[in-house]
């Protein structure tokens, strides 16, 4: 199966940090990083997409991706 994720928050090192650890698990960059502005916090957010392919499971809305 492949599963599809998108990683989100504070344009910081924690970002950094749940990319490196979203890759460490095996889980691959999909296309670009996303910045966008939050104008109540006045703070930048960050978005990846990333990609993971599980082979001996099917996909079941139930999973929690994080744990795959």
């Amino acid at each position: 199966m492949k599963l599809y994720r998108f990683l989100t928050g504070p344009d910081d090192a924690s970002f950094c940090h749940k990319v490196s650890a979203a890759l460490n698990k095996g889980w691959e960059l999909q296309g670009s990083p996303t910045l966008s502005f939050n104008s109540q916090t006045g703070q930048m957010i960050a978005g990846q997409a990333v990609v993971k392919t599980v082979h001996g499971k099917d996909y079941d809305p139930e999973m929690k991706l994080s744990e795959q």
